[in-house]
């Protein structure tokens, strides 16, 4: 751009920004708006072609006006209930019966067996929204009308409450955090004014974008976002954006004090940085689309909403970024304004120390840093991922868990939430029996036609089919629980002609975990060879990039150790939900191997120079710094989702976080360029890099010795 016109080397970067502008002034409060076209629905944590999720389906027609059940439960302070009691409590709530937000009316209150506890069910209405909360209070105030008693409301629509509650932080305290963060790291670590608040505005101009394009599709029907998808995405937009900037904002400083002017500067970085960054962004956009292979209906929505924001982070990295620095020029970096001097400078001498250190004894580092991380993947397997109980799915102490805990004491341990049977109605006697008879089952009920809930009567009859509910003796989210699911559909499946399925919470959470473990199976493995394959097309090589695969994965293995230490011994989870593992993979794997692509597209440039030793050198001296960086802002990022009181959220942040630090501080600074150099340039192979004599002239002596 050197010979262009004055005019032409400023209409473009002006043109770019007033573009960003315009994105950022009319699209930015869509970031806010997600909420409006996302559910909860809780078909979208199932599998859809589970057994649970046909008869969450079917258990729709013996609902009349569908509901969703609050249980409450009245507790009598130190003595049996009376009979007055529990005739006060049918009373106090029968007289919610055709209020706004109820269904249909209350069940009668029932005794507990030990005398100490009464329970009833008030139906609610599916789409309250934020009106749900209010409707719980009213139950809550007619409970509280029993003398005596102590009240609490478990069941789902109490959860429900408790879940939008915790998940009402995502649209300003989740992304306020976050970005409160990266600005704060950013200012320590550069020390300059305006580029960390120039980087800020490129993340949430992308994420104002993202988000305008989500809310389009999703009020459309073509995506689904729920409240775990939407903070999913503001994480990861402000984290990719804030790394992408970080490598273009390097890469200009560099040019910059090399060529002298802005515009040749910002060119060169934009030239030179675009592989890595539109390589680093496939590996991730693609590896969350691999999540369309999933049988969830949840993580399949957050694969093509995920990739989505990684598109508009690189595209705001890749324009509004360089656009503004052609405009602010060396003033971008004050205090700290690089100058003709630095282009000379060898890097941090922290990284020139890293590097010598590696030089020295190349086999000892990449030995000993995989030794160490072999050892934190033996722990990989103690990770439960078998479900997070009900009072494990929230951090603090939610109301509805402590109602749930209060049922469980004074009733069969899946009360509120029984397993549901559907059957042909000419077989419901001989279904019936085969569920009493099951071990495990405490009591079996049709539901009948008054008001569709169970009780006296005869069983009500839907298109031929029956509705039956079944109280399992241990508690909905335990193993044991489970267990009695799986005796229960053997049983009803062997009654000839009933053509049973069986459901309920329960069996939603076995089935889940069923279908988690498929979806390993099946999506580990595509993912890693998407990585392979964009690794293979950057590097021009195979033997490196299956390197980089393989220490990626360790690394993972290792996080999952460390992990399965941490929730156990200081975070008290005693398992994790079944999707964790995989989605700790997907993004742990995915932005992972960033670091290892900004690394190794440096010294893939170096080498061609310099040859294979000290292409590693040089590429580890001039990227640590910024890639250390990065590592950092992207795992301040993630842990931000620790702001929201969930134990899923809490378990991904953690993994995300300390992998990534783990990737960045061992496996980039010290396990892969140790590695590289004890191979030498036969691990360019088959590329030209791979022969002898390639790149500065003649090979260095280490680099003989490795041939």
């Amino acid at each position: 751009m050197r010979n262009a016109p004055r005019w032409a080397r400023w209409i473009v970067p002006l043109a770019l920004l007033l573009v960003w502008l315009g994105i950022g002034g009319t699209l930015g409060p869509y970031a806010g708006k997600l909420r409006e076209v996302a559910t909860n629905d809780q078909a979208a944590f199932l599998p859809r072609s589970a057994e649970s999720t046909k008869v969450l389906e079917a258990r729709k027609a013996f609902e009349g006006a569908q509901s969703v059940p609050a249980v409450v439960v009245w507790t009598s302070n130190g003595a049996r209930v009376t009979v007055g009691q529990q005739e006060a409590a049918t009373r106090a709530l029968g007289d919610l019966a055709g209020r706004p937000g109820i269904t249909a009316p209350p069940s009668p209150a029932v005794v507990s067996g030990d005398g100490l506890a009464v329970q009833a069910v008030v139906p609610l209405a599916p789409d309250l929204g934020e009106e749900l909360p209010a409707v719980l209070e009213e139950v809550r105030q007619a409970a509280q009308r029993v003398p005596g008693t102590s009240v609490g409301i478990a069941g789902p629509a109490a959860t429900q409450a408790d879940l939008s509650d915790a998940f009402a932080g995502i649209d300003g305290l989740l992304v306020g955090v976050a970005l409160g963060a990266v600005l704060l790291i950013l200012l320590l670590v550069y020390r300059s004014v305006l580029l960390p608040l120039v980087i800020i505005i490129s993340a949430v101009f992308a994420l104002g974008l993202a988000c305008a394009v989500v809310y389009a599709l999703a009020a459309r029907g073509a995506v689904r976002v729920d409240g775990q998808v939407q903070g999913i995405l503001s994480i990861l937009v402000i984290g990719a954006s804030t790394d992408y900037a970080l490598l273009v904002a390097a890469r200009f400083r560099e040019e910059l004090a090399v060529r002298g002017d802005r515009a040749d500067a910002a060119l060169a970085a934009v030239r030179r940085s675009a592989g890595a960054v539109t390589a680093s962004a496939a590996t991730v956009a693609l590896g969350l689309l691999a999540l369309l292979a999933s049988d969830l209906t949840n993580n399949r929505a957050l694969g093509p909403v995920g990739a989505i924001g990684i598109v508009c982070a690189v595209l705001s990295s890749l324009t509004f970024l360089p656009a503004v620095l052609v405009l602010l020029g060396r003033t971008a970096y004050w205090p700290a304004v690089p100058g003709p001097a630095d282009a000379a400078a060898e890097g941090h001498r922290v990284w020139r120390r890293v590097a010598g250190l590696i030089d020295r004894s190349p086999r000892r580092v990449w030995v000993s840093t995989s030794v160490l991380l072999v050892v934190l993947a033996g722990f990989s397997p103690a990770l439960s991922s078998k479900g997070v109980p009900l009072d494990e799915i929230f951090v603090n102490d939610a109301p509805s868990v402590g109602a749930q805990q209060t049922l469980a004491r004074h009733f069969p341990g899946g009360s509120g939430n029984p397993a549901v049977v559907i059957a042909n109605a000419d077989r419901a006697a001989e279904v019936r029996a085969a569920a009493e008879s099951t071990d495990g089952v405490a009591a079996v009920v049709p539901v009948t036609a008054g008001g569709g809930r169970p009780g006296a009567g005869a069983p009500l009859v839907v298109d031929g089919r029956v509705r039956l509910d079944a109280t399992l003796d241990a508690a909905a989210d335990s193993d044991d629980a489970k267990g009695t699911v799986q005796r229960l559909r053997e049983r009803v499946h062997a009654v000839p002609g009933a053509d049973a399925l069986v459901g309920g919470y329960t069996a939603q959470q076995f089935d889940t975990q069923q279908t988690s473990a498929r979806d390993r199976t099946v999506i580990v493995p595509v993912v890693l060879g998407i990585i392979l394959l964009i690794l293979i097309a950057l590097l021009r090589s195979v033997l490196v990039p299956v390197l980089l695969v393989a220490t990626v994965a360790l690394n993972f293995l290792a996080t999952l150790g460390v992990s399965a230490l941490v929730f156990e011994n200081l975070l008290g989870f005693s398992g994790t939900d079944a999707s964790v593992p995989l989605y700790g993979f997907v993004f742990l794997v995915a932005l992972g191997v960033d670091y290892n692509i900004f690394l190794m597209s440096r010294v893939r440039e170096e080498t061609l120079t310099l040859g294979t030793r000290e292409g590693v050198l040089r590429g580890l001296v001039t990227t640590g710094g910024v890639i250390t960086s990065a590592g950092v802002v992207l795992a301040a990022t993630f842990a931000a989702l620790m702001v929201i009181p969930l134990a899923f959220l809490v378990q991904i942040a953690f993994i995300v976080a300390f992998g990534v630090l783990l990737d960045t501080l061992v496996v980039r600074s010290l396990l892969v360029p140790a590695l590289i150099i004890d191979i030498g340039p036969r691990a360019w192979w088959p590329s030209a890099l791979a022969r002898p004599g390639t790149g500065a002239g003649p090979r260095t002596a280490s680099e003989a010795r490795a041939g």
